[in-house]
Parts: structure tokens; sequence; C-alpha cells
């Protein structure tokens, strides 16, 4: 589904990504994890090409990322709140998203409701501007708004920050159910090595841009992790 070949990304003379082959197969639920620094929001940004490579490609769905936008009506993400739209609400901003994807009100009605226990009353029906909405609350209505037009790439990056404890709980669920059910290709990064490691089947680690570890997740993962991180 998503392949990197000879991938790097360099700011003047500091490389701060170097990828040399990675793939990630469709439906996988696919954790990237590393210290500050590490080139996880960068290989995002160059996946979403916010910015571009300094060589190399990434390929997604047989589409070059940063030659074509045939990528864009199947990929979706959320980064930050930078992606919001701040003086809508999320009524207004979910229905613009749909418009994007071709979907009409009332299937984004129809997606909404189906996420009612995640927004735990605090999104809809609150005549608040995005902007006005706690951290936490912003990340709930664009993580769901990632969803809306039935996504086949969804990129998280750092879901969990901000959450509260009962959020993460069913955040990990519905991340579990797009990969395993609905064949989503789910690309999750996160400093929580607890949560990355309950819902990703594959983990990779990146330190200094370069891919150190990659690991099928089992119930020694987490363990393995700690040591790695813990020096």
């Amino acid at each position: 589904m998503i392949t990197a070949d000879n991938l790097t990304k360099a700011y003047g003379s500091q490389l701060v990504l170097n990828i040399n082959h990675l793939e990630i197969p469709k439906g996988q639920s696919f954790g990237l994890v590393g210290n500050n620094g590490a080139g996880k929001t960068t290989f995002f940004s160059l996946l979403l090409d916010l910015i571009q490579p300094s060589s190399g490609k990434i390929v997604n769905n047989e589409v070059e990322v940063s030659a074509s936008e045939d990528w864009k009506p199947f990929t979706s993400s959320f980064i930050d709140e930078s992606f919001l739209i701040g003086y809508l609400t999320p009524e207004e901003y979910f229905y613009f998203i749909g418009d994007l994807r071709g979907r009409n009100r009332a299937d984004v009605d129809a997606l909404l409701a189906q996420f009612e226990d995640f927004f735990h009353g605090e999104i809809l029906g609150q005549k608040k501007y995005l902007r006005d909405l706690s951290k936490g609350n912003q990340k709930k209505a664009g993580i769901v708004a990632s969803f809306i037009g039935n996504p086949e790439v969804v990129i998280l990056d750092e879901p969990f920050a901000n959450l509260d404890p009962t959020t993460q709980i069913r955040l990990k669920a519905i991340i579990k159910e797009l990969a395993a059910s609905e064949g989503v290709t789910v690309l999750v990064s996160s400093h929580d090595l607890i949560h990355v490691t309950e819902v990703c089947e594959r983990i990779v680690v990146l330190n200094k841009g370069e891919v150190v570890k990659d690991i099928q997740t089992s119930a020694e993962t987490l363990k393995e992790l700690e040591t790695f991180f813990g020096g």
C-alpha cells in the first residue's frame, strides 16, 4: 500500500530523515515511535506532501505522493490543530470536510452518530467554535473528521495526547476496528509506548531519522521498547 524508497529529508547540512526502504501493507495498523527529533512528523509530512523530500520517494497505492494528487481521495489525516478551521463550529467543519470528500449532510450525520460515546457530549451542539474548544476536544473533532469519506489510509500523529483516559480507551478500540474489520491502513505515531503496542500490529522505531527497529507486535514488544528507550 505504502512504500518509501531511498527517502531523505535534509535542512541545510542536517539530515533529519534517511529511510532506505519501508513497506506498509494495506490494512496494517502501523506504529511509529521515537524520541523528539527522531523524524516521525517529518515522515508523515512527506507522506502527506506537506514538505518535499530531498531525495527518494513515497508511493501510496501506486501513486507517487510528490508527483500527483491522486492519493488524496483515499487518504486522510489529523496531525495537529492546524488542520482545523478555528472559526467554524465542529458541525460546520464536519460538513465542510464531507463536502470535500463527496459526502452530503446525511452521510456525515450518520458517521457522527457512530461516535457519540467518543464525543462524550462535548463536541456537537455546544454552539462553540473549534478554536474555543479544549485541546483534547479539538483533537477529538480532528480525528473523527479524518474518518469522513471512508478513507483507505488514515494518518494520526500523537492521537492520544491531551485525551482523557476514557477517550484514549475508546480511540484504541476505534483504531483496532478500522484496521481489523474495514481493511484501513492506519498509521499512528506516539510517545506512549503502552498505547501504541496495544493498537498497532507492527511498530517501527526511528532514531535520528533512521529505522533502528521493525517489530511485529507481541507480548514482549512493550518490554523490548522500554529496554531500548531506557538505554
